[in-house]
């Protein structure tokens, strides 16, 4: 890290970040010294090095660039050097960053903890230049800059809403009271704030929000406590929010308010939650920090298991929601907003169903996931929003993975176990819920990081009694098939398992006894699997070789309104073809019989081209 240097003189203000354009700057003879800017002023045969200072001048130059009054300002501050360091006999190295010359004896007029470092440094040896390094400064090397001026200014600086938290923490860090010195920074800063109850809403939200880089200062100061009792006070004043104080108060100042707690009311039965809808202040509220608006909360008396506001939750959900969109535009730890997302939660979890529909929490779940949210209260927001399933649908379902998956397809399956496991789920809750997860399967199937595990952990994640028809589940697998041509044999046969060929319909039996991507033995056994259909209507084909054997064939009325004679010569060929591909069957486990009998290690197996050409 590079240091930089800044020169007091005692009659002059601080003058730092600045680089100087033109030889008058010297004349003031404050001014910042950097490596950035050694390099810089070194054409103009200027070299000034860290700890003390080489001058050296080229007289040709100087009259090219600047002319003869440019030169006599140069000459003036030559001769000022000397003169500086007598007067800059103090170094101060502000958290390990920037590096002060000042006077000992102005900044020990009003610095109490200075005067004290000084005081004993002297006392250990009067040779050495005295260097004071100050760690875990309120603001950095800003805040030490606007104390400066303050000294060097003889204890004058402008005050405004947006400097008076630092200077304030920063005079209780150099211990800038009375003591020291009459009307010192720390009263001035403290007279400042006496007229806080009396500042508008936008003031208030500067000064809190102003803390955030020096927070643990200003919160054991009592300022961020200050603040928010005075921010609360305002959003009282223009909403339903009621301020009450407790009995160890009373007064509403902001120096009582750790005796103050916070209640919220809704007049009539709130509407359920909706994503867009929010109070008038829940933007101006969004650009706190996380550890500032924990204390808000903590100060509402409604932090962590606390919270049972609903308006309180619906803030917390916007926040966090423009929270994750600013973490795609900077590094924001997500352990930061744990608390936060914890305390929305809770708040989720106490209204429940009588504020927030099954889209609303699918949507707080999406909001959530990213902050570091507790197992507990995770399996709770999922034990709510799989009770209420139902009234899902595919687009809510649809939540991005967090894996190489395009889509969290676990969550799908612990919400679909929840919802199966409830108590007194009627039969029609549970088919409205197949023909979703059908739908679902069939849309993320096409995704090529899809494991077929996942895709089984849906797809069997319901009862039978779920579906009527199986013959969604069945396309799904055909477009998870097209998707993954690497799947093998085996593969593809375990895929086919979870259907039902039973409740398959006619149609989708046809196309899977001609699909050329399913396994032969599955398409016989889907085929079998019409003998025994539900018992609607029975059809009673006889083989067309006069064999007296007969196939029985359960359908749906719907599925014969094509007309007889079509749909008796189809069941016609497709007997013909069972028949056939039975014998087949029969034919290979007798020569499987033969070759345990045998010991026969190598079979010449019927080829695919011998089986009947199902159509």
């Amino acid at each position: 890290m590079v240091s930089s240097v800044v020169l007091l003189s005692p009659q002059l203000p601080v003058v730092v970040g600045q680089k100087p354009n033109c030889l008058h700057h010297f004349n003031r003879v404050s001014f910042p010294i950097s490596i950035a800017n050694i390099r810089q002023n070194q054409n103009l045969g200027i070299k000034l090095l860290c700890g003390h200072e080489e001058i050296e001048k080229e007289n040709t130059l100087l009259m090219r660039s600047y002319g003869d009054a440019a030169i006599h300002t140069w000459l003036c501050f030559v001769g000022k050097r000397a003169a500086m360091r007598q007067l800059c006999n103090l170094q101060i190295l502000i958290n390990s960053e920037q590096t002060f010359f000042l006077n000992k004896k102005i900044v020990s007029t009003y610095s109490g903890r200075l005067k004290k470092i000084i005081n004993q440094e002297k006392r250990r040896d009067q040779t050495k230049k005295q260097v004071i390094e100050l760690y875990d400064f309120p603001g950095g090397a800003y805040g030490f800059e606007l104390v400066s001026r303050f000294c060097y200014n003889d204890g004058r600086i402008s005050i405004t809403v947006s400097n008076v938290s630092l200077l304030h923490c920063c005079a209780v860090f150099l211990g800038m009271t009375e003591k020291v010195s009459t009307s010192n920074l720390l009263q001035q800063t403290q007279t400042f704030f006496s007229g806080m109850l009396d500042w508008s809403w936008s003031d208030l939200l500067l000064c809190l929000n102003s803390c955030d880089s020096f927070f643990t200062h200003a919160n054991s100061s009592g300022l961020v406590q200050k603040f928010i009792c005075a921010l609360l006070a305002k959003m009282a004043q223009n909403s339903d929010i009621n301020l009450i104080a407790s009995s160890s108060s009373s007064s509403s100042s902001p120096d009582t308010a750790s005796g103050l707690r916070f209640s919220y009311s809704f007049k009539g039965t709130p509407d359920l939650v909706k994503p867009s809808s929010k109070a008038w202040w829940f933007d101006d509220l969004a650009i706190l920090s996380p550890k500032i608006l924990e204390k808000v909360i903590q100060s509402m008396g409604a932090y962590g298991s606390d919270n049972d506001s609903l308006l309180l939750t619906k803030f917390l959900l916007h926040y966090l929601k423009t929270a994750a969109q600013r973490k795609c535009n900077k590094k924001t730890s997500s352990c930061e907003y744990g608390g936060i997302a914890d305390t929305a939660i809770h708040g989720v979890m106490t209204v429940g169903k009588k504020a927030f529909s099954c889209r609303a929490l699918l949507w707080v779940l999406r909001v959530v996931s990213g902050f570091g949210l507790k197992k507990d209260y995770r399996v709770g927001l999922e034990k709510l929003i799989g009770g209420m399933l139902d009234q899902a649908t595919l687009d809510d379902l649809l939540v991005s993975g967090n894996d190489r998956g395009v889509y969290d397809v676990n969550l799908v399956v612990r919400l679909i176990r929840v919802f199966a496991n409830s108590d007194e789920i009627s039969i029609h809750k549970m088919k409205k819920i197949g023909r979703l997860i059908d739908e679902y399967l069939a849309e993320i199937s096409p995704d090529q990081n899809l494991k077929m595990s996942k895709f089984l952990g849906v797809a069997e994640s319901l009862p039978d009694s779920a579906r009527d028809c199986f013959d969604g589940i069945y396309r799904a697998i055909d477009i998870y098939i097209q998707s993954h041509l690497s799947l093998s044999f085996e593969e593809r046969s375990r895929l086919c398992r979870c259907l039902n060929y039973k409740k398959l319909g006619l149609e989708a039996c046809k196309e899977l006894a001609k699909n050329p991507r399913i396994p032969p033995m599955i398409a016989v056994q889907a085929l079998i699997s019409q003998q025994s259909k539900l018992e609607t209507k029975e059809l009673v084909c006889k083989s067309p070789r006069g064999s007296s054997s007969q196939m029985v064939l359960y359908g749906d009325l719907e599925s014969f309104s094509e007309g007889k004679e079509d749909v008796t010569q189809n069941l016609q060929r497709m007997q013909w073809r069972v028949v056939e591909l039975e014998k087949v069957c029969r034919d290979m486990k007798g020569q499987m019989s033969r070759m345990v009998r045998h010991k026969v290690l190598t079979v010449p197996g019927h080829s695919r081209s011998t089986l009947p050409r199902l159509c």
